[in-house]
């Protein structure tokens, strides 16, 4: 049924000066479920996040959320559905603590301006929220610490607990694991999982061990079309997805 899908898209098409990034890509992305969208580089994958968040607008094509027409509204009220993005670099306030750069997020629910220039106390009803997210992403214990001075896989999980702080419907992950070792890997991986209990995940992961660990569905993408959809287990064996991004059928079955 219609109802079960969060995000829908019809044929979406980007050009650029007669170059196609993206071909007549149709998705669904089901609600409640980790969707993940991989493929080799060049494949489309951001070039398809930032047509769904309009930071690019599509040449031709349909972009559905909740049942309407999302096609020519603008970024900020794309956000204000509920549709939250998250990017490849790490995009937190550095020299802010982790409590203060969750409490920024959560400004945006008082309405009118960010007030950066408001005292600690004036802002200090917002504490209560800004820890109970950083303990969901298991960050409770580095409050007071300057973002800076976080590992990497830990800003990671902050940028996490800002985008909660917004409450979206639907997350885009775009690469959530880059340049992770695999403990941190592991971490943020469980993380995605847990945080998923209560909305829609869309992912951009080049891991497959994330991918494989955690989706329940996946949209392959080659040369900016669909190349194949399915559960990982189907998607793996498809001849076309290992020619095109998985290397040897020998390499697919280790992935």
């Amino acid at each position: 049924m219609a109802d079960d899908y969060i995000l829908e898209t019809d044929a979406l098409v980007k050009e650029f000066k007669g170059f196609v990034a993206v071909s007549d890509v149709s998705l669904k992305v089901r609600r409640g479920h980790i969707h993940a969208l991989i493929g080799p580089n060049g494949a489309g994958k951001t070039t398809c996040f930032n047509l769904l968040t309009k930071f690019l607008e599509p040449t031709r094509g349909r972009i559905r959320f909740n049942g309407e027409d999302i096609t020519l509204e603008a970024p900020a009220q794309i956000a204000r559905r509920g549709i939250v993005r998250s990017f490849q670099i790490s995009a937190v306030f550095p020299h802010l603590t982790v409590l203060e750069n969750v409490r920024i997020a959560l400004q945006r629910k008082l309405g009118g301006s960010f007030y950066f220039w408001r005292s600690d106390s004036t802002l200090s009803r917002l504490d209560d929220r800004a820890i109970e997210l950083l303990a969901e992403v298991g960050l409770d214990s580095y409050v007071d610490m300057v973002a800076v001075e976080l590992p990497y896989g830990r800003k990671r999980a902050l940028e996490i607990a800002t985008t909660l702080a917004l409450d979206p419907e639907l997350m885009l992950l775009d690469e959530p694991t880059q340049g992770m070792g695999h403990e941190d890997v592991d971490r943020v991986m469980q993380l995605i999982k847990k945080v998923s209990t209560r909305r829609t995940i869309l992912m951009v992961e080049h891991n497959m061990k994330v991918v494989s660990g955690i989706s329940d569905m996946i949209t392959v993408l080659a040369r900016g079309a669909v190349l194949a959809e399915g559960p990982y287990a189907e998607v793996a064996k498809n001849p076309l997805v290992i020619e095109a991004y998985m290397g040897t059928s020998e390499e697919a079955a280790q992935a």
